[in-house]
């Protein structure tokens, strides 16, 4: 069955800063990536992943290059086209942004009501994405009350809640044990995989990377190596 793409970068450059302290930080970048794949990128700090995964998502504006997201080309969106694309993304970042005043089910509810989900059923889809995380028995606790891991699912649940359609993921596993680390990638992968949305994931922990379909690989600002994992 014929993929569609994604996410589709040609010569992305981007820079830091203005006049003589303006600083390249990517250079031609060009990249595809199709529904359903999950990609991991790996590199080095400073080469550039985290500033592409920020443009992918539209949380910074491309300065040039053509940068596609789900059929929106992000070079010279408006506010309300780069908001619209946003709708559409879940995020996971490393530090998981939970609430500390809310539950785990209301963490996970948030998401539903920034989708105009009906307000009736938001707290059974939670209390359910919560449950297909593993988190079924603590659905009420508080983040405090959650370990690392845990709160990572809760991030998960909140990114995966909405269906996205692209999942963007700023190193999840960092903070995290070996088990829960894997654990929580796993879950990833599986609901990914249910939905049938796309993952592209920045990392730099090795004992992941089998999880992902393609593994891309940055260095100094540029796309130094894209490979397909086989089956």
């Amino acid at each position: 069955m014929f993929k569609k793409p994604v996410i589709q970068l040609e010569n992305v450059n981007h820079y830091f800063g203005k006049g003589t302290l303006q600083r390249q930080v990517l250079f031609d970048v060009s990249l595809e990536i199709l529904e359903g794949e999950i990609v991991i990128m790996t590199g080095p700090s400073g080469s550039g992943k985290t500033t592409l995964l920020t443009l992918i998502g539209g949380l910074r504006s491309p300065q040039a290059g053509s940068l596609q997201v789900l059929n929106q080309q992000m070079l010279g969106a408006s506010t309300g086209e780069m908001v619209k694309v946003r709708r559409y993304i879940g995020y996971i970042f490393q530090a998981h942004n939970l609430l500390k005043s809310l539950t785990a089910r209301q963490n996970v509810q948030m998401s539903l009501d920034l989708h105009n989900f009906p307000p009736e059923k938001s707290a059974e889809k939670a209390a359910e994405m919560l449950t297909a995380v593993g988190l079924g028995t603590h659905i009420d606790y508080y983040p405090e009350n959650l370990s690392g891991g845990q709160k990572q699912r809760v991030a998960i649940a909140r990114a995966l809640v909405s269906h996205p359609k692209l999942v963007l993921a700023d190193e999840p596993t960092a903070a995290l044990d070996k088990k829960s680390g894997r654990d929580v990638v796993e879950v990833m992968q599986r609901l990914a995989k249910e939905q049938g949305c796309t993952i592209l994931m920045v990392t730099h922990d090795n004992r992941i990377l089998d999880v992902a379909d393609r593994l891309i690989h940055m260095e100094d600002g540029r796309l130094a190596r894209d490979a397909v994992l086989s089956a």
